[in-house]
């Protein structure tokens, strides 16, 4: 008797998206437009669009809920917003208590929002990631529109195509992949930025630089003082390119929903995500990509042929960006060398960690030599407390 046949089919299929990324000044003000032709028709019904933003935005700008409600009254014949602007906690508070997800699932059931309707979030990189997490789960996804405030999130994550929030203390343990119906990256939404957020945000701007343009490199370490002292077309510029290129990755880097061993855009994070929770969050996101990425350059420069000359210059950029390289929790190797197995979960299968042979010029490996990253780390450590780079990355 033969065995029986098995049927299969294997069909390879693509979904169209559209990333819309746009650039303003003032986009409750002169700029309003922008913000308006993204928003459109359904059938002979105005969508609903309901606000959320971030409460610490809120109080630095408190003339910004009323912006939002002229908006909308200027408008009422292009959308309607049932019930308030609303309000939920900043910075990586938001995500870290699951009930305010809750809590925002709830406000989007009872402004009977659908898939042609509109969220629209006003915050940090944080606020965006939890916000975006609940519309892209509520109905299977509700159109998002991100307007970052910090320079981190306008250079990095805000126009990413990921949402989440932590659990297990664990960054980012809840999330989904999904691609946000436009993101504005505004000048004003920035102007209240305290300095530290508003500094530690290029860090990510230095990341995909060292992966991807030298010569961009290069005129971010040649305007860090300009970039440090907020002088705007420094950093404005900056900003762009680092949004560009990661758009550019996302969008056309053949991976934009992570389904393959390597997440380049993740240089420097391995440590970074461990660094955060180690430390309560006291270390800000991209306080923490500054120290990962300080490790993950001299670990290059230490194992795989990265220059050590090009090492000091990035530890340097860092620096003149104002960044503060340390952390006690730096000397807890025990407990940081863990979020390389985390980081391997994240993802699944071997590790894969990306690293520098060049700037510019990147590679994938799937092994870590610990001696040579307790190397590296000491080394970081040491340029932090006034000693030289190249002494260490050369011993």
């Amino acid at each position: 008797m033969s065995a029986p046949e098995h049927d299969s089919t294997d069909i390879t299929f693509s979904v169209p998206f559209r990333h819309r990324l746009r650039f303003t000044h003032d986009v409750f003000g002169a700029d309003e437009a922008v913000l308006l032709n993204l928003i459109e028709a359904s059938g002979e019904t105005a969508p609903r669009v309901q606000f959320w933003v971030d409460d610490q935005v809120a109080q630095a700008q408190p003339q910004l809920v009323a912006r939002i409600r002229g908006f909308v009254n200027r408008h009422r014949d292009r959308m309607s917003m049932p019930g308030n602007v609303q309000i939920c906690p900043g910075g990586e508070a938001v995500k870290n208590d699951i009930h305010i997800l809750e809590r925002m699932l709830k406000c989007i059931n009872a402004a009977d929002l659908d898939r042609r309707s509109y969220v629209i979030v006003i915050g940090g990189g944080a606020v965006l990631d939890a916000v975006g997490f609940a519309a892209a789960i509520s109905h299977r996804g509700i159109r998002l529109i991100r307007l970052p405030t910090t320079t981190l999130a306008q250079a990095d994550s805000g126009v990413g195509v990921k949402n989440s929030v932590n659990l297990f203390e664990k960054k980012n343990w809840v999330g989904t992949f999904a691609v946000p119906w436009a993101v504005i990256n505004d000048d004003t939404l920035l102007s209240t930025l305290p300095d530290r957020d508003y500094r530690c945000g290029f860090s990510e701007a230095v990341k995909v630089a060292l992966l991807k343009d030298a010569g961009e490199f290069a005129r971010i370490e040649n305007w860090a003082e300009q970039i440090r002292d907020r002088e705007p077309a420094a950093a404005r510029a900056v900003i762009r390119r680092s949004a560009e290129l990661h758009l550019e990755h996302i969008t056309r880097g053949g991976d934009p929903f992570e389904a393959l061993e390597a997440r380049p855009l993740d240089y420097g994070h391995w440590s970074a995500h461990k660094l955060e929770p180690m430390t309560k969050f006291e270390l800000r996101h991209g306080e923490a990509v500054a120290i990962g990425v300080a490790i993950d350059t001299v670990y290059s420069s230490l194992v795989h042929g990265f220059p050590p000359a090009d090492a000091q210059r990035v530890l340097n950029c860092l620096q003149n960006l104002g960044m503060t390289l340390f952390h006690p929790a730096l000397l807890d190797t025990s407990v940081l060398f863990a979020g390389l197995e985390e980081f391997r979960q994240h993802l699944g299968g071997r590790l894969t960690v990306t690293m520098l042979t060049a700037i510019g010029s990147k590679i994938d490996v799937h092994e870590i030599d610990r001696d040579q990253m307790q190397t590296a780390i000491d080394t970081v450590i040491e340029f932090a407390n006034g000693q030289s780079c190249h002494q260490s990355t050369t011993r």
